[in-house]
């Protein structure tokens, strides 16, 4: 069974004042090097008058880079993939940009100061749990609709319902919970009912 593994839902940032110097925090989800790095430099061009651009991504390939985007060396770019690995969140790009206020923060208000730009980013983004899912469909008529509606929602992400001569559901079910909802369903219906499979993919839940 292909495994779960935590990302951002969409791409969100977020700010803040650290001694004068402003922060702004964002992520992104990405699959690949190449979107990575399109973003980076898209952030760097959109704010090109900031004095730094400090950036990190990890993919689940295993990838994973950072920099300081010329701030003392380890003070600004591990502190960004740090907050990604202990996460544990994966494709996934984060850049915090920093405007200069005029005060120095040291190494340590540096590393701070970047974990926290990381992490609101991150935050804003909205971390997710992406599960590998089956589709599936159940047709069933409308005396049993409000049964097999409820069976569903209680484990799956719920998609279109055709009405018609018949009721059509179509959920999104993540594979470990498959067979015990077809074991209730078979219960729920007399034996009358089953599980359609259509497609699989990975789908976001909440933690």
């Amino acid at each position: 069974m292909p495994a779960a593994y935590k990302t951002v839902s969409a791409e969100a940032e977020d700010q803040f004042v650290e001694k004068k110097s402003q922060f702004i925090g964002y992520a992104c989800p990405v699959t690949t090097e190449e979107q990575a790095q399109a973003i980076i430099a898209a952030r760097k061009k959109k704010f090109w008058d900031a004095k730094h651009n400090v950036w990190a991504y990890v993919l689940r390939s295993g990838t994973s880079r950072c920099s300081d985007d010329g701030e003392p060396q380890g003070t600004a770019g591990v502190p960004v993939l740090d907050v990604l690995q202990k996460a544990g969140i994966t494709d996934c790009v984060v850049v915090v940009t920093r405007y200069f206020g005029g005060v120095l923060l040291g190494a340590g208000g540096l590393v701070r100061a970047y974990s926290h730009g990381a992490a609101i980013g991150v935050e804003a983004a909205r971390p997710v749990i992406m599960r590998h899912c089956t589709v599936v469909t159940v047709t069933c008529d409308y005396s049993r609709y409000g049964g097999v509606q409820a069976l569903l929602a209680a484990h799956a992400q719920m998609g279109d319902t055709e009405f018609g001569e018949a009721v059509t559901l179509t959920a999104t079910l993540p594979d470990e919970d498959v067979a015990a909802v077809q074991a209730a369903l078979t219960d729920l219906s007399a034996g009358q009912l089953t599980l359609t499979a259509v497609e699989q993919k990975y789908a976001p839940f909440t933690e």
